[in-house]
């Protein structure tokens, strides 16, 4: 085929608020049709004529189609039940909360399994859980995957402070155990786990600096906490945090991963052969107080865990970052449109695509662009590459560099410079 077959692998979608009411348990109608009676929506987006893009499916897979892509991966967007805002943003729920953010939740569960029937085989779609019932979380999840999502959980964020333990902990192995077993992604999407900052101009700027940060914690948790050790099945995508800070970071892992588990090793050698050896063989430091069963815990390196068990939803690849595909791992990157967000590059896919892959192998890029993706959330290759003869992307066309961005374009796909970030 001389075609791409392009699967978005960050698209967002979510009901019109009052749409949920027919997935919501009956015994929380009359609450929250008090609720909705005076909720304010706070994103001008989900007020203006283009909000139906979130629920409206015929318009979806036209826009989508004529922007070369043929399957989409599901995130959030809309605000569910119960919720002040977009869950994704949203802090973990205090217990007086929990019982009707949950429901909310599993509304849209419902909402958006039928949602991705709507167009068969073409829709991954993302559940959303909570953490504050680790037995409820593993329950939705069964059912949601039965239901026919397999876009894999919306893992949320835990910021500093929050009510539920830390990502790190033992308590969330029933969820990692049933994932894996399921084959099922955890998807730990930007923009989460950062702490409430306020809205003065320099809070929204720290913002701005610090989310991507605050959303890359998920791996270093997971991987020091032993998850993967544990659940060697267990899938990890990291989705709209960029991909250039992947290798640097890994690298940082494995430093503090090496350092610690070696003075461990060497202090614990020092202990069992006498105090007269520990001279010489193990001394007991800061170091190896802190790395102190680390090894045990976590099994493989960061690194090691990375290239067995991890993903990057990498969302309108930049031309910085591409270098880097083969220290990523060109099996890992999965290229995201961000539909129907402002930042994405709809309707102008096709110039995102050329502006980061030009001139690439054509094998590499049809990996990165949708052969990754089918992978990771099971979509059927065959059946899109159907799809995509008629509405993909010509090989020929993005192997053409891109001299000009297009007028239109909000995305930061296409900014000028850009430099691999520090996170």
């Amino acid at each position: 085929m001389d075609r791409y077959t392009v699967i978005s692998a960050d698209c967002h979608a979510g009901a019109d608020l009052l749409d949920y009411r027919p997935y919501l348990e009956k015994k929380h109608h009359e609450a929250f049709d008090a609720w909705a009676a005076t909720y304010v929506n706070p994103y001008e987006d989900l007020l203006a004529d283009t909000a139906d893009r979130n629920w409206n499916s015929e318009r979806r897979l036209r826009e989508l189609e004529a922007d070369g892509i043929v399957a989409e991966v599901v995130f959030p967007n809309t605000v569910p039940p119960f919720f002040p805002k977009a869950s994704l943003m949203a802090q973990p729920p205090t217990a007086a909360e929990y019982e009707q953010r949950w429901a909310g939740l599993q509304a849209h569960n419902r909402w958006l399994a039928d949602f991705c029937a709507a167009a068969p085989g073409r829709r991954a779609g993302v559940a959303q859980i909570l953490l504050n019932d680790v037995d409820a979380a593993v329950g939705e999840i069964r059912r949601a995957r039965e239901a026919g999502l397999t876009g894999g959980i919306l893992l949320p964020g835990v910021p500093p402070g929050s009510t539920v333990p830390e990502l790190y902990s033992e308590a969330y192995d029933p969820i990692w155990a049933v994932c894996a077993e399921l084959d099922v992604p955890v998807n730990h999407h930007g923009g989460s786990a950062s702490p409430p900052l306020g809205d003065e101009p320099a809070a929204r700027a720290v913002f701005m600096v610090e989310t991507t940060w605050f959303s890359h914690r998920a791996l270093w948790h997971l991987v020091f906490g032993g998850a993967f050790r544990r659940h060697p099945g267990l899938k990890l995508v990291l989705t709209e945090q960029g991909s250039g800070w992947i290798p640097g970071v890994l690298d940082m892992l494995d430093y503090y991963h090496g350092r610690l588990v070696s003075a461990a090793t060497k202090a614990s050698s020092g202990s069992s052969t006498g105090a007269a050896a520990g001279a010489s063989a193990g001394v007991s430091t800061a170091e190896s107080k802190f790395g102190a069963g680390l090894a045990e815990a976590m099994g493989k390196g960061p690194s090691s865990v990375w290239r067995d068990n991890c993903f990057v939803g990498a969302s309108f690849m930049r031309p910085h970052e591409v270098p880097l595909r083969d220290r990523i791992g060109l099996d890992k990157i999965m290229w995201g449109s961000d539909y129907p967000h402002d930042e994405g590059t709809t309707p102008y896919s096709r110039e995102g695509l050329r502006i980061a892959y030009a001139g690439l192998p054509r094998e590499e890029v049809a990996a990165m662009a949708g052969g990754n993706a089918a992978r990771v959330y099971g979509f059927d290759l065959p059946y899109l590459d159907s799809l995509a003869a008629v509405h993909g992307p010509t090989v020929e066309e993005i192997a053409e560099p891109l001299k000009e961005v297009p007028a239109g374009a909000t995305s930061p796909a296409f900014a000028p410079g850009g430099s691999v970030r520090v996170w």
